[in-house]
């Protein structure tokens, strides 16, 4: 708990989170993650996640924390979105999931609202539910992670959605759940000195592993191995075809491969996979498991696309990193990782869409010798979790105060 945590004892205290959940795990494990850290400091503290993750119920919550599924969409290569299971046309479906959320948050009338990378939600969803709480007195925060993608890509983007009118009249923070010495995901756009202002970089999140009675992930050979992570597995099939052709071709990586595909991986291209891994003795796979972190913890080291929740566990776990980023439809995991490997905490393999078998060979034999994050000294580094339980309480404090005078006044009178 941080120092200056208060003993909250309303039980009026609740926060909602809009987790935006268009594509991947990325978006919802963040704020899960955020939302266990909250609950854990302060015990009369309720905290709602609004998702519209399909898997979402294949995690585990702690009490005092939970969530109302929204109709899912999916995020198309082409960067147009479709109904992930409703035949409803987008247009529907997105009216659909902008009532819900509105109605809950009215509802569930939180004390703060924090709302995940897209200030107005996927396609403007919540930017009514932002007005309607901020004539309520809602505390209003977004919160980006580290990098956003290049400026010159982000500011027309933003511009098209009209983003900058609610930084400067809804918003009151902007969390940015990482350090300025690795990346600024706002530079490059013209911003007033009162939204500059507004600005806090809470340094990046600090996983843990779960605690004994979580399930641990069912392995086969628990001998040393590299972990090799997809993330959600929607465009994870180059990564790993990339590792497999090297240990189809050498005999000579130290340590054997274990493949973690991801939910949302094509089946077909599962299978493939599956049948290739069938045929070596020094791989494994594993479809999914929500509780990657005890994979993690005891990896000899982890390949990875660079995603921001991998990155922080490759950060939490000390673990020597390859990181192979995507640089489409965005350039955020080819820039965190370009600025990871400037400042040494982990290397890089670039996919050229070549991907020479030789290069991960010896990327592979490397990555035992290499160096642990740890070895970089970066102040603040993984505080984000204990930062923002600061800023959350320092918030709740006040609006105590506030209620207190109110009921003395009211007594007084």
């Amino acid at each position: 708990m941080a120092e200056d945590n208060v003993d909250i004892n309303s039980p009026e205290c609740r926060i909602l989170i809009y987790s935006h959940d268009s594509f991947g795990l990325g978006h919802l494990r963040r704020c899960r993650e955020i939302a266990h850290s909250l609950v854990g400091c302060y015990e009369s503290l309720s905290i709602l996640i609004l998702s519209g993750s399909p898997i979402i119920g294949s995690f585990d919550f702690r009490s005092r924390v939970d969530f109302v599924r929204v109709p899912g969409v999916i995020k198309l290569r082409n960067g147009d979105y479709t109904s992930l299971s409703l035949h409803m046309d987008i247009e529907k479906t997105m009216e659909l999931r902008g009532s819900i959320i509105q109605h809950t948050a009215e509802v569930f009338d939180p004390d703060i609202f924090v709302v995940d990378k897209e200030p107005l939600g996927l396609r403007g969803e919540v930017e009514e539910t932002l007005k309607i709480l901020k004539k309520r007195g809602t505390r209003l925060v977004l919160g980006l992670r580290d990098v956003m993608d290049e400026a010159k890509l982000l500011v027309p983007e933003w511009e098209r959605k009209n983003v900058m009118p609610s930084l400067e009249n809804l918003y009151d923070e902007i969390w940015v759940y990482g350090l300025p010495q690795i990346y600024e995901p706002l530079r490059g756009i013209s911003l007033s000195a009162s939204v500059r202002r507004k600005i806090i970089y809470t340094g990046y999140l600090r996983y843990a592993v779960p605690d004994a009675s979580a399930t641990v992930p069912a392995v086969k050979n628990e001998s040393s191995y590299f972990l090799v992570t997809a993330g959600g597995g929607g465009d994870g099939e180059d990564l790993i075809d990339w590792v497999l052709r090297a240990y189809e071709s050498s005999k000579f990586i130290p340590h054997r491969a274990l493949i973690v595909f991801g939910p949302f991986m094509q089946n077909d291209d599962q299978e493939k996979f599956i049948k290739r891994i069938e045929k070596l003795e020094n791989v494994e796979s594993i479809i999914f498991d929500s509780h990657i972190e005890h994979l993690m913890k005891n990896a000899i080291g982890i390949i990875a696309m660079g995603g921001y929740n991998t990155f922080c566990e490759i950060l939490s776990f000390n673990k020597p990193a390859l990181i192979i980023p995507r640089t489409k439809p965005r350039l955020e995991q080819y820039i965190r990782a370009s600025r990871a490997q400037e400042l040494g905490l982990m290397s890089v393999l670039n996919d050229d869409g070549f991907r020479d078998t030789c290069s991960m060979i010896t990327a592979l034999r490397q990555l035992p010798q290499q160096r642990p994050p740890s070895d970089i000294v970066l102040p603040g580094l993984l505080d984000g979790l204990p930062n923002i339980s600061r800023l959350v309480g320092r918030h709740l404090e006040k609006n105590r105060s506030n209620q207190e005078a109110i009921d003395i006044s009211a007594l007084m009178g």
